[in-house]
């Protein structure tokens, strides 16, 4: 599906409205939207722009990044398309000079980690919150992709949600082979974002943008 068949982009703003500042972009998990991923951002650092889009989507009562072929295994041409329509958005609102910090939850965060894939020059860094990167679904997953890129991982230990196996890669990719300067937070819990892992994230986003 072309970029251009999509709906303008739908966003949910919070924080502040300088245009300069740094931008973190929220993205929801599959089904969700983006209102409910921005009930986030007045746990994260002030002083900040922060932008929730709506996936393009619709899926249930909610909306979706990308259409699956399982669960956490994106359609590659689905993330294409879906990835420029983004990218669209993204450069219309932050120029290059901006930096841009995405944080995406569940399916949100397969598809801010094929956005940082794609195009890892692009961000200032990434959060990947209880989901995978989307391996073999066309964006480049080999060593040092990621060279000294700020990410942050948090997985819950009782998350039933996304497979294991692709959990356990994502982790290893991320901590590893990918050369990414990677943060890792675990926690004893499920496939939800815990109170501890907020406050992580919320030192991560702090000192990367202020790095």
């Amino acid at each position: 599906m072309p970029a251009t068949s999509f709906a303008a982009p739908v966003t949910a703003t919070y924080g502040t409205d300088d245009p300069s500042a740094p931008l973190v972009v929220l993205l929801h998990g599959r089904g969700s939207t983006d209102r409910e991923i921005l009930s986030l951002a007045p746990h994260l650092p002030d002083g900040i722009a922060y932008a929730a889009v709506r996936a393009p989507i619709a899926e249930g009562t909610g909306f979706a990044w990308f259409a699956n072929r399982g669960i956490g295994r994106p359609v590659a041409e689905s993330l294409a398309a879906t990835m420029a329509w983004f990218r669209d958005w993204l450069d219309s609102v932050a120029p290059p000079g901006r930096p841009v910090v995405l944080v995406g939850f569940s399916g949100g965060a397969a598809f801010a980690g094929g956005l940082l894939l794609d195009d890892p020059g692009r961000y200032a860094g990434t959060a990947v919150l209880y989901g995978t990167l989307p391996f073999d679904a066309g964006v480049p997953v080999g060593p040092g992709r990621l060279a000294d890129l700020p990410v942050f991982v948090a997985q819950g230990d009782q998350d039933h949600v996304i497979p294991a196996e692709l959990l356990t890669r994502t982790w290893d990719y991320l901590n590893g082979n990918s050369g990414a300067s990677a943060s890792s937070h675990r926690d004893p819990g499920g496939h939800g974002i815990s109170a501890t892992t907020l406050s992580a994230l919320r030192e991560w986003i702090d000192g990367t943008v202020t790095a």
